[in-house]
């Protein structure tokens, strides 16, 4: 009897998690189903690429999932029912329901708009691609020297503001940051920070909390008016709302709390990863939502579910940051070295050799998802039934 294991969503922590467990279970005891409901893979650390006209290598999941077990179900999530063990989707052929033994949810996160006035209407995000399409298009229908205004100072605002003053040094580009630019790194990365928005003509406005958006304007908590033909809101992101209608113990934002192997903590045949967890680091302090939190979530879950299953030894492996890596157009690059709790320290890798590190970075997770077979181990064990143990039921522990 196979365990049946759903994977909800395909961006970097589910597909690496469906591929690590077709790695490390035999195809004869698991059955791992990913849903998704796009047909193939999206480089979400860059987004910022597609919005200004670069095109994106395609990897569709049916290639790269094509020699491991793992079926692919392209469909929509629409609900989760916790306590029957169902999944309820859309698909071309209409509504279906899936039966799991063990679900791994990581759906991710959408544009957070903090409830801003005027964003939806007015802003654009590039959080997913067809924001992102959006963003494009609309960047190539502004003529020479009209106003772009990125808000939001953190790093998807910096890679967004620098890529299209590069892209469009013909465009105003301003960025709006609700501190000061680059606050949180090390002074030799700031100076770094505001000599490469200098050379790029980006005008900075720091202190500038944005309270409503308009179609050629924002305004700000200190009564400036700041001009934007187009506003980029990247000011964080916001989980699927819909783990709020299902039993699992979530937080006020709607992250699914969890343990250290990533495991709910009310439902124990759930796991959660990337986004979509509450996951603490070093010194307790949540993980920042991030493919350098999630990837390695989504090894902790997959290697947890497979030694629950297999009777192996339980992972209890820390989770912690060494470094963040921030693209600042195609030519420059900030890599800030970081404690294990995500604290800058003073090194700083800048320059062109920085952009070339976070090309890398980026390359080598993409590599990851698009080659789930690859180091797969010749011996794997077989699922631990009860049966096994005790004689009587068959279905494998979750």
């Amino acid at each position: 009897m196979e365990h049946r294991i759903i994977v909800l969503g395909a961006g970097y922590t589910g597909a690496v998690a469906a591929g690590r467990l077709a790695r490390r279970l035999r195809r004869q005891d698991a059955a791992i189903t990913l849903v998704n409901a796009e047909p193939d893979f999206v480089e979400r650390v860059r987004m910022h690429q597609l919005a200004v006209g670069q095109d994106l290598k395609s990897r569709p999941f049916r290639e790269m999932f094509a020699a491991t077990g793992v079926d692919l179900r392209l469909a929509k999530v629409t609900g989760i029912d916790v306590d029957r063990r169902t999944v309820a989707v859309v698909d071309a052929d209409g509504t279906a329901e899936l039966e799991y033994d063990t679900l791994v949810y990581a759906l991710g996160s959408g544009w957070n708009n903090q409830g801003v006035p005027g964003t939806a209407e007015h802003a654009h995000e590039i959080a997913g691609r067809p924001g992102a399409l959006r963003l494009r298009e609309r960047l190539a229908r502004l003529d020479a020297g009209q106003p772009v205004l990125v808000v939001g100072g953190g790093l998807t605002g910096l890679e967004a503001a620098t890529e299209i003053a590069e892209a469009r040094p013909d465009l105003g580009v301003a960025l709006a940051a609700r501190g000061g630019l680059g606050d949180w790194l090390s002074p030799s990365a700031r100076r770094h920070l505001r000599k490469v928005l200098g050379k790029l003509d980006v005008t900075v406005h720091e202190h500038a909390a944005v309270t409503g958006v308009q179609a050629d304007h924002v305004a700000t908590a200190d009564g400036r008016t700041i001009p934007a033909a187009v506003t980029v809101w990247t000011t964080g992101f916001a989980v699927h709302s819909l783990t709020k209608d299902t039993a699992l113990e979530i937080t006020g934002t709607g992250q699914i709390v969890v343990d250290g192997t990533m495991r709910s903590v009310s439902h124990p045949d759930v796991y959660a990863v990337g986004d979509a967890a509450m996951v603490t680091g070093p010194g307790g302090m949540p993980l920042r939502m991030s493919c350098a939190s999630g990837i390695p979530t989504a090894w902790q879950a997959a290697d947890a579910i497979a030694a629950r299953l297999t009777g192996g030894k339980i992972p209890n492996v820390p989770l912690r940051y060494f470094n963040q890596c921030i693209s600042l157009g195609r030519k420059e690059g900030l890599i800030q070295y970081v404690t294990a709790d995500d604290r800058a320290v003073r090194a700083a890798l800048t320059g062109r050799i920085a952009a070339v590190y976070k090309e890398l970075v980026c390359k080598a997770a993409a590599w990851g998802v698009a080659n789930p077979m690859l180091g797969m181990p010749t011996r794997r064990r077989p699922v631990v039934r009860e049966q096994d143990r005790q004689g009587s039921a068959v279905k494998a522990p979750a």
